[in-house]
């Protein structure tokens, strides 16, 4: 299996690709399976002119992680489980993500960097760190360290 951010963008297909081969040869069906359908959606980014990896990669677990909490929700424990398997698969090709403490020195140094003094300026510092931390924390989290140090 792949390690978090082991590979480079416009490799992730290959690797997969890979995985998915060496899962069947091993008779892990799902986890082939599961592989299949990730390199599917990449191929699909591809096709559309986009070629993002890991902003492909990123929005399907979002979507993974938000299914199985809807699935828990309604008691579906068994389709809720396939979901976060199928997230974990999906995070292993993710770059490694930031620490707590690694996004609160970035979200300091943003709104030093822009002077930001309060939430009104939350949309400056957004688009300085979205751009630093591409691939490395989603959006929600973003939003959310920074909310947080403005409102202080």
């Amino acid at each position: 299996m792949a390690a978090a951010g082991r590979y480079p963008s416009g490799v992730i297909s290959e690797r997969i690709r890979d995985d998915a081969q060496a899962a069947l040869k091993e008779g892990d069906r799902r986890r082939a399976a599961a592989l299949r359908m990730i390199q599917d959606v990449l191929q699909q980014e591809v096709k559309l002119g986009k070629g993002d990896e890991t902003a492909a990669l990123q929005r399907e677990r979002k979507k993974r992680l938000e299914a199985a909490e809807a699935y828990e929700e309604a008691g579906r424990e068994e389709q809720a489980a396939d979901e976060l398997f199928e997230a974990e698969l999906i995070t292993a090709y993710l770059p490694e993500q930031l620490s707590d403490e690694e996004l609160a020195a970035m979200v300091d140094d943003a709104i030093a960097e822009t002077g930001a003094e309060g939430p009104s300026d939350m949309g400056k510092v957004m688009g300085l760190l979205k751009e630093r931390a591409a691939g490395k924390a989603d959006g929600k989290r973003l939003s959310t360290a920074v909310r947080e140090r403005l409102a202080s």
